[in-house]
């Protein structure tokens, strides 16, 4: 069961995002819009918002384990299967320990809602997890159509691609700020995600994984760090540092927009990449 996601996903959050919003994502040229931040598990939203288009796809990042019910979101996902056919992606995750009184056992809390949601007739060609670790990364080769991290670098994407192989979806998602400044960018990536993510377990391990160390860690992140987390600059370079995932084996580069106004970032985002591939 094929899904054409397109090179470049937009992740915005429930308060950013509404059905204009939505058809100018895809006027500026994403293949998939990605609903952020633990979505309900009705999903309505997802569903207005693939109303107001055409083409777009519509992905959840991440319908969360511990808050949304599996058999609500599987209903759910049929419903919106059933309207729009071949443009809902079903992204699913286990949250954070810091958010969650109850987190516990996250690998088998989360295979145990991947059954639920298989015995409620979800495709898992139609699901991905939010895998970071190698444990994680490897369920997502095993049972559903990939993964779709998020607080990554470029070598992360290599290493994930290592681990799931050929035939699994990579969907990394990057943050990107077109701002000439580096001073400024690193202030505005620092008093946001990812600077104020980075206390959280889960990705302080990952970027742990990857080499860097606790002072990287320390004060929301050394410029080393945010640079590597952020695609900032001018609009040519912001393009190349997004595309150097597609080099190292993502499907799809999704865009976490910063600054002020994430739908003008996120279009002149797309207009760089879109710019870079045609040179």
């Amino acid at each position: 069961m094929t899904i054409d996601l397109g090179l470049l996903g937009a992740h915005l959050r429930e308060h950013e995002v509404n059905p204009a919003a939505a058809a100018q994502v895809e006027r500026a040229g994403y293949g998939t819009l990605w609903l952020d931040a633990s979505p309900p598990a009705d999903l309505g939203l997802a569903e207005k918002l693939l109303d107001a288009t055409t083409r777009l796809v519509l992905g959840t990042s991440i319908v969360n384990a511990w808050t949304a019910d599996a058999d609500t979101v599987a209903a759910s996902y049929h419903r919106i299967e059933a309207r729009h056919p071949g443009r809902f992606l079903l992204g699913v995750g286990i949250g954070h320990r810091e958010v969650h009184a109850e987190y516990a056992s996250p690998y088998d809390t989360l295979v145990s809602y991947l059954d639920r949601l298989a015995g409620a007739g979800v495709p898992s060609g139609r699901t991905v997890v939010a895998a970071l670790g190698p444990r994680m990364l490897r369920l997502a080769r095993d049972r559903v159509a990939g993964t779709i991290p998020g607080m990554t670098t470029t070598e992360h994407t290599r290493r994930a691609r290592a681990i799931l192989g050929p035939g699994r979806l990579l969907l990394p998602g990057h943050f990107a700020l077109i701002e000439p400044d580096a001073g400024r960018a690193r202030a505005i990536a620092r008093s946001a995600p990812p600077g104020l993510a980075l206390g959280v377990t889960n990705y302080a391990n990952n970027l742990r994984r990857l080499g860097y160390t606790d002072d990287d860690l320390a004060d929301a992140g050394s410029d080393r760090l945010i640079d590597d987390l952020v695609a900032h600059g001018e609009p040519a370079t912001v393009a190349d540092r997004l595309l150097a995932h597609r080099d190292a084996g993502a499907d799809q580069i999704g865009v976490f927009p910063l600054g002020d106004d994430p739908i003008a970032t996120l279009v002149g985002v797309a207009e760089a990449v879109h710019a870079a591939t045609a040179r």
